[in-house]
């Protein structure tokens, strides 16, 4: 395959499989910590409910952000052609922005809009992008 059309469908992939992840997990927090009578597609229900939540109910909003952002970029540097840890920080940083839209969008407590946005996506890209260029090594040398 083209380098390029390679590079592409890693950003793709990246975005769709860490997307995948971060709705599944959100979903699942649901299950744990439901919000009783609150529709959670709803935005602006979600957003009156928010200052009346406990620390818990931020838990799994947080692990859907790292680990979605850990998916998506592994799956960029994995597919990558070349430049693999660029294309795992661009998928942090697509994560990124959409993380801070959703902290604008839903306000939620300043400790964890800051813990979300300092932590759940850059260093998560960075990791992931590492464990990707590790396992197309490990890949290729076997």
């Amino acid at each position: 395959m083209h380098p390029i059309l390679r590079n592409i469908l890693a950003v793709i992939a990246g975005w769709f499989g860490g997307s995948t992840i971060n709705m599944a997990l959100v979903s699942l927090g649901y299950k744990f910590f439901p919000l009783e009578g609150v529709d959670t597609n709803d935005m602006e229900a979600l957003a009156a409910v928010i200052p009346t939540l406990e620390s818990e109910h931020f838990i799994f909003p947080f692990l859907a952000h790292a680990l979605g952002t850990l998916v998506g970029a592994m799956l960029a540097a994995l597919i990558a052609a070349n430049h693999k840890m660029k294309f795992a920080l661009v998928i942090g940083g697509v994560f990124l922005l959409g993380g801070i839209a959703t902290n604008y969008m839903i306000p939620g407590p300043t400790w964890f809009a800051v813990l979300d946005i300092v932590v759940a996506y850059i260093p998560m890209a960075w990791i992931g992008g590492k464990l990707g260029i590790g396992f197309s090594k490990s890949k290729a040398a076997a």
